[in-house]
Parts: C-alpha cells; structure tokens; sequence
C-alpha cells in the first residue's frame, strides 16, 4: 500500500511541479523557522526569564532584542504557512479538475458497447467521489514533505544537544512505521468498499430520477425509498466501519510524540542533575521534541490518506485505461449529394469485458440508394436497432464492411462520418436549453435560418412558432415541457439542420401522429419529388411509413429474410405480412381509443375540450 501509495503522489509531483515547489518551500520556511523558534525560546528563557526571577529585572535592550527575535520568527512563519497552503490548495484543485477532464474525456471516446457494461453511478462516481479520493493527501503531502527539513534540522540539533536524549527521542520512528503498516491493512478493504459503495447509491439515486415518471406512474416510490435506503445504510456502516480504523490509528499517532516528549524530559531531568546539561539545554530539546510533533503529525495526515488516495487512483485508471477506443480514419467524403450506405455481410454481438456474447446480427447484406429510402421491418429483437447504430458508427460490426459511397466507416475522418450521417435514436434527447441550443448544437454554418428550415421540414415549425419565446424557448430538462410527439420532431430538426447525406431514423417518430409521420417523410423530397435531400434509412412499423419506402428490408433473429416493395413482401414473405397486419391492427385500436377519448372530451362531460397540439403552448 505504501508503495502504491507513493507512485500516486508521484504522479501528484509530475503533474503539478511548480504549485508543489511553492507550497513545499513555504513548508520549509515554515520548518525552518519552527525550528529557530526552539533556540529563541530557549535564549528567551535562559537570559531573560532566569534572570528576572534569579535578579528580579532584565535590560531593556534584552527585552527588546528578545521580542523582536520571537516577531520576526513568527511573522515569517506566517509567510511560511501562507505559501504552503495557497501551493498546496492549488495543487489539488488543480490535480482535481485536470483527471475529471481526463476521465471525461475517455468517457468520450469510449464507444458506446463500453458504457453499456457500466452503470451511469459508477461513472459519475469515477468522475467525481473517485477524483477527490485520489488526491485527498495532496493537501497536507507538501506540508509533509517540507517537514522532513523540519524533522532533519530537529534530529541534528538534537544530536547537538545532547546525544542521550536525541537517541530517545528517535526511539519514536520505529513505532510509526509499524502502526502505519497495520493501519493499511485494516483500511485498504475498508476504503475499497466505501468507495464501491458511493457508485452504488449514485446509481440507485440516478436510475430512480431518471425513471421518476414509471416510479411516479406506479406507485413505487416506497419500494424505491426502500431499495436506496438500504444502499444508504451499507454505505453509511462501511464509512463507520473506516471511521472506526481511523479514531484508532489518530490517537495513537498523536499519542507517540507526546510519549516522546514525557521520555526526553525523565531523561533530560537525569542529565540536568548529572551535570551533563544545563537548564537552557532541556528547554531546548524538550521544545525540540514538542517541534517533532510537527513533521510526525504531517507525515502521518498523509499516511492516514494514502489507502483511500490508492483506490481512488486505481478506479480511475480502470477507465483512462480501458481499451476500445473509436479509431477514426483519414478519408474524407466530398460532396453534398444523398450518400449510398452499404451493409455487405455483417455480423455483430454485444459482448461483456471477456469478449463472450450472444450474436445480434449474422451475414445482414444491404443497400440504401443514393437519394432513396429504405424502410426496416422486423419484429422486436431482430436487430434493427443495432443496424441503425452500425450505419452511424456507434459500434463497429465483428465481420463484413458498413461502407458510404463505397468507403467503410472505419476509414473515414470523425468530421466527414459526423458530417455525413445522422441518428435520430429511439428514444428522444433533449438537452435543458433552448428550442435554438438544441437544434444548433453550436455547429459552424447552422444558423437560425437552417433552424427554421429544419424545424419545417421535421413539422416543428408550427408549434415552435407558437411558443411565447420561439428559439428562445427553454425545455427543460430532458424536454420536460414538450410532449413525446413534440420532442421526438425537435431531435428530427437537429439532425437535419446539420444537412446529413444519410439519415437514420430509428423508430424516430412513433410519437408522432402518422399524418405527421408522413408529412416529415415527404417533406425530405425536394421541389422537383424525384430526389431527396439526403438517403434514408427508417425503422418503422406503420403500414403508411413503410409504403413510402422505396424499398423494405424484412430482418428475423438478425438476419436479413426478405427484401422488396412493401407490395412484394406481402405477396412474398408470410411474416412480414402478419407482422404488418398485427402493427396495422395495433394502430387501428390506438386510433379509435383516440377517437372516443376525443368523443368525450368533446361531451364536456368529463374534462375542458382538448387544445390542438400545434397551437397549444408547451
């Protein structure tokens, strides 16, 4: 532990090198001048409080002398205590906010089948509890440091003094090496267990404020009370339990000097008789002991730290560590024209850190047109989620090429990829800001012009224009003052206000009205209704949505089963027709619940009449 320990303040140092010169020089000012505070108080005590009880008055120009010598030695202690702790408290803010950027960063680049094995606690954890964790014994690591010119200086000048009692005093070194080593051991497990503990509440509390509404919905909230409760508790007795090592271990090493000290002065009284010192030696040294009090103290502030510091560290290395980066190529697409995508023999599965994992996707072959659109149909659990992320890049296929305009994705720049494509996913996200922020994204060229143009081409521009702010209007989190339909249309506008080649619905519009759905559909041809503004690739399960489709491919168990007009595979592939006229059925049923709801709000029997979502404000 010690070791491990060491290494993490090494990099402290590495990292931060000149806020650790500084606050280690202000420690050694500081030492320095605690130091040369024993021998003025022992000057002070042998020519000035001696002779005033022994002769009963002192000259004044001693007096003085004596309280200039204890001013100036105090206010440059003071500049010493400044220094070290402006330097250290700088050194692990910054220390801090450096690896939460780190540790940001790699989440970034991970692909998305890595955070899908970790839980979004254990991630904000990492980022945050873990971080001060690790650089918890930076603050008093200078003050430590420094002190061993203290500790140095006090050894010496005890030897100066006299040997007999310094050799007692050192006596002390031992016995804190031996209760720090089992104090580690006690507490590495201990510490290791809190801090797994903290991830786990975190995601227990993230998952039920993320599900409020089903938690709200179903009347959960005392078996969800309950479920934190109960993480709180584990965490609330491993934290007493680290408690409990550390009221043990404090004492005993504010214990130690004191012992020391008690042992100087027995000695120091035995010497003083003898002849062998004088008065002026004991204070000296018995104030020198209390002065190793200091360095004892730091050094084991630091030590007391370094199990928690340890595995901080090592969780977050576990995630600037992990493997599985998102390589990009070099190749760049040229051109604004709808992209071709291509799938040619892919295979892929979602697998745990040990690479096992059932297979999704095997041989799916493909093609979207340039300019054309192609539906995906299959029922749940076929894949069509996962081709989605795969024609985004989101995750790379185990075999066979996803290509775009005859390049594979693998090869492309993340700029042209980024460029080129867009994912509406299945479940819409909207960032707590304005209807402009999340379109824009602050993209260079995707002014308020583009913004609108998106919003008319998503069927968004009618109930935005009638929000009381327009583009200025802000959301909430997650939407909150949207509905479905409303949200799902925004996240259509912002991938289409970057003008992709390629865009990829994943069931992006299920919220959606299905005159709305088709609208937006068509609204992506252009004027002349023979091309398109870019090539689509849409999920969908609407009979009305998969006959605008140039052509539909029909997946079963991940596999590509039939391909053709939405005409052609009802002739042609029996499941996909009983798919279809089960979604068909479905549909119906929604739409006439729908109609008698509206039948009776129409009554005004029941509730005021329903406002029209266009021109209702959100």
């Amino acid at each position: 532990m010690l070791a491990k320990g060491f290494r993490v303040l090494g990099h402290a140092v590495r990292d931060e090198p000149h806020m650790f010169v500084w606050s280690v020089l202000g420690s050694v000012l500081f030492s320095l001048l605690t130091i040369a505070t024993a021998f003025v108080s022992g000057r002070v005590v042998g020519e000035i409080v001696v002779p005033a009880f022994s002769r009963g008055s002192v000259a004044t120009g001693t007096l003085v002398l004596g309280g200039l010598s204890v001013l100036a030695v105090s206010l440059g202690k003071i500049v010493g205590i400044f220094g070290r702790r402006l330097g250290a408290g700088a050194m692990q803010f910054n220390l801090q906010a450096k690896y939460r950027r780190a540790v940001t960063r790699r989440y970034l680049r991970l692909p998305l089948a890595w955070h899908q094995r970790h839980a979004t606690g254990t991630l904000l954890s990492n980022a945050n509890a873990d971080v001060e964790s690790a650089w918890y014994p930076i603050a008093p690591f200078p003050f430590a440091v420094g002190t061993v010119v203290m500790l140095v200086a006090a050894v010496a000048s005890l030897f100066v003094t006299d040997w007999a009692m310094a050799l007692v005093g050192l006596a002390i070194f031992p016995a804190l090496l031996l209760v720090n080593v089992a104090y580690s051991r006690r507490m590495s497990p201990r510490v290791a267990r809190a801090q797994q503990l903290r991830a786990d509440v975190s995601a227990v509390a993230h998952e039920s404020f993320d599900g409020a509404l089903v938690v709200k919905t179903m009347g959960r909230e005392a078996s969800e009370t309950e479920r934190f409760a109960a993480k709180a508790v584990e965490l609330r007795d491993a934290t007493i339990r680290v408690g409990r090592v550390r009221a043990m271990f404090d004492p005993v090493l504010d214990a130690l000097p004191s012992i020391g000290t008690l042992a100087v002065l027995v000695v120091g009284s035995y010497r003083f008789r003898s002849g062998a010192v004088g008065v002026e030696e004991v204070v000296s040294v018995a104030f020198l002991f209390t002065v190793l009090a200091f360095p004892v103290r730091a050094i084991g502030w630091v030590l007391a730290e370094l199990p928690r510091s340890v595995v901080g560290w090592e969780r977050i290395r576990r995630v600037l560590d992990a493997e599985g980066d998102t390589v990009y190529g070099t190749t760049e697409l040229t051109g604004t024209a709808p992209a071709a995508l291509r799938f040619d023999g892919v295979d892929f599965a979602y697998t745990d850190e040990d690479g096992a994992g059932p297979a999704v996707l095997s041989g799916v072959t493909f093609e979207v047109p340039a300019g054309r659109t192609v539906a995906l149909v299959g029922p749940t659990g076929s894949g069509k989620s996962t081709v989605a992320a795969l024609a985004a890049r989101l995750v790379d296929p185990a075999a066979g090429t996803v290509t775009l305009d005859g390049v594979d994705l693998r090869e492309l720049s993340q700029d042209s990829l980024t460029g080129a494509t867009a994912l509406v996913a299945q479940v819409p996200f909207v960032f707590d800001d304005t209807i402009r922020g999340n379109i824009t994204l602050d993209r260079a060229g995707v002014d308020d012009g583009q913004a609108w143009k998106a919003l008319r081409l998503a069927q968004a521009d009618g109930f935005v224009g009638h929000l009381s702010d327009g583009l200025d209007t802000t959301v909430g989190e997650r939407g909150t003052s949207l509905s479905g339909g409303q949200r799902q249309r925004l996240t259509i506008a912002r991938a289409l206000a970057g003008s992709p080649r390629l865009l990829v619905l994943d069931d992006a519009t299920s919220a959606v009205d299905p005159r709305v759905e088709a609208a937006i559909l068509a609204a992506l041809r252009r004027d002349d209704g023979d091309t398109q503004a870019a090539s689509i690739l849409v999920v969908a399960y609407r009979r009305a949505t998969i006959a605008l489709a140039d052509e539909v491919v029909y997946l079963e168990r991940g596999r590509v089963v039939a391909r053709g007009t939405h005409g052609e595979l009802l002739e042609t592939a029996p499941g996909y027709a009983d798919l279809v006229t089960a979604y068909e059925k479905a549909e119906e049923e929604r739409e006439r619940e729908h109609a008698f709801d509206g039948d009776r709000l129409d009554d005004g029997r029941e509730s005021a009449p329903r406002l029209d979502e266009e021109t209702q404000p959100a």
